[in-house]
């Protein structure tokens, strides 16, 4: 059981208190936070039924002896003794794409002091993250992000954005860069050296051991936290200090994980931040992709400006929505309007009709339950203001490809349209609804 000494989240409130009050600050003394109580609480926090690593060891199994499992790891983390494991890659298929996507499983134990290590470090960073970084990080996520943008393009006079995409980040950070910018608020040894070890400690796939000297441990809970770090000295300081200091009018940049766009109201600046970003992507070993890098028009001069040539206003992709021009329902206001990425909602209703396609012969009930907590889900992240056509789109072939999969579990043409009706009735389903408001 936890210690009755001072809780875990006040020592790393102090921590945050001081590393907010002064942002020179290097800490020297963090390692003794690595304690049974804070393993504790991090295990409490990993989910139920995932995936083992290399280990083979599930959360259940570790639960069966916690004490003594908790200070044997302790003991072992104090004695620098802790080694961490490989990363276990499985490829799963990409929705909607004959292509594979790899995905790493970490060791439980690894799971356990990673997570230890990212609040330590979460405690310290998040004092001194900008307030336009949204991704993983507490009490802010995509809405956020989506809802400043909004609020950038139609009130403060953007009329150009930059869409960047750098590829394959996560697989190039440069792991030397990230141990110095990590040495500019840490300098407890012990805490940079087991980092490190995390870094290094390689990928298993198919049996076969690769040595990881670039990027960060997939699947790691650690991994989003350094990127951010990563890209808060890459690309956020350097924006907030330096580029957008020779701007001329309206600039806004807003991040979330990897994927960014920026606001900018003059052509000359979006051009210029087009280069300089990849010069100054470049030094830090990433790249990004031509292809899904671009500069648009965008805003209300730009939508004028297409329709007196007779073509529509470009659009550009976010954090899986398409934004596009148009107008207010009086067609006095421009706005910017939103909907689901066409590409994203066809690889979901694939995913989807293959799961009906394995649960088809489950209890009725349970699949009705299953598909309303699917569209309720759905809802959630993509019912925002401007997305109701989407979204009732969605609604209607999830419906339609429900009624073809339970009609194949009887003879054929025994599930009528009126009998389906009558299904949805005892069985009902979640309509689509507007759960985020932007305006």
């Amino acid at each position: 059981m936890p210690s009755n000494e001072e809780s875990v989240g006040t020592k790393l409130k102090r921590i945050a208190a001081k590393a907010r009050k002064d942002p020179q600050c290097r800490f020297t003394s963090l390692f003794h936070l690595m304690s049974y109580d804070l393993l504790w609480e991090c295990f409490w926090d990993l989910k139920r039924c995932k995936a083992s690593g290399i280990d083979q060891v599930s959360k259940e199994q570790y639960e069966e002896n916690l004490m003594d499992n908790i200070n044997d790891l302790v003991d072992r983390l104090h004695r620098m003794a802790y080694i961490p494991q490989p990363v276990l890659r499985v490829n799963i298929p990409k929705p909607g794409s004959d292509k594979m996507r790899p995905l790493g499983i970490p060791a439980l134990e690894d799971k356990l002091v990673q997570s230890g290590l990212s609040r330590i470090l979460q405690a310290i960073y998040e004092q001194d993250f900008i307030d336009d970084s949204y991704g993983f990080r507490p009490k802010r996520g995509c809405h956020d992000a989506l809802r400043v943008l909004n609020q950038t393009i139609e009130r403060r006079g953007t009329e150009y954005i930059v869409e960047a995409d750098i590829r394959g980040f996560f697989d190039n950070v440069d792991q030397e860069q990230l141990m110095e910018f990590l040495a500019h608020r840490i300098a407890d040894k012990r805490i940079l050296r087991y980092i490190k070890r995390i870094l290094k400690s390689g990928i298993q796939e198919e049996g076969v051991f690769r040595a990881s000297e670039r990027g960060t441990p997939q699947g790691g809970v650690i991994s989003p936290l350094l990127a951010n770090i990563y890209l808060h000295y890459t690309l956020d300081l350097w924006f907030e200090r330096g580029f957008r200091k020779g701007c001329t009018g309206i600039n806004r940049f807003v991040r979330y994980a990897d994927d960014f766009v920026v606001c900018f109201k003059d052509e000359a600046d979006a051009r210029r931040f087009r280069i300089e970003m990849e010069e100054r992507l470049n030094r830090f070993g990433l790249e990004i992709a031509p292809e899904k890098t671009k500069i648009i028009e965008f805003g209300p001069q730009a939508r004028v400006r297409a329709k007196e040539r007779g073509e529509k206003a470009e659009t550009f992709d976010f954090l899986g929505f398409t934004h596009y021009c148009t107008v207010s329902r009086s067609g006095k206001m421009f706005c910017v309007g939103r909907k689901s990425i066409s590409k994203r909602m066809t690889a979901k209703l694939k995913l989807f009709k293959e799961w009906l396609r394995a649960s088809r012969t489950q209890p009725t009930a349970e699949i009705m339950e299953t598909v309303a907590n699917k569209l309720r889900g759905h809802y959630a992240y993509y019912g925002v203001s401007g997305n109701s056509k989407s979204i009732n789109n969605f609604f209607y072939e999830v419906q339609r490809i429900l009624f073809n999969w339970l009609g194949r579990r009887g003879k054929r043409g025994s599930l009528t349209y009126a009998k389906f009706r009558l299904l949805l009735q005892r069985f009902p389903l979640p309509f689509p609804r507007i759960v985020v408001n932007f305006w």
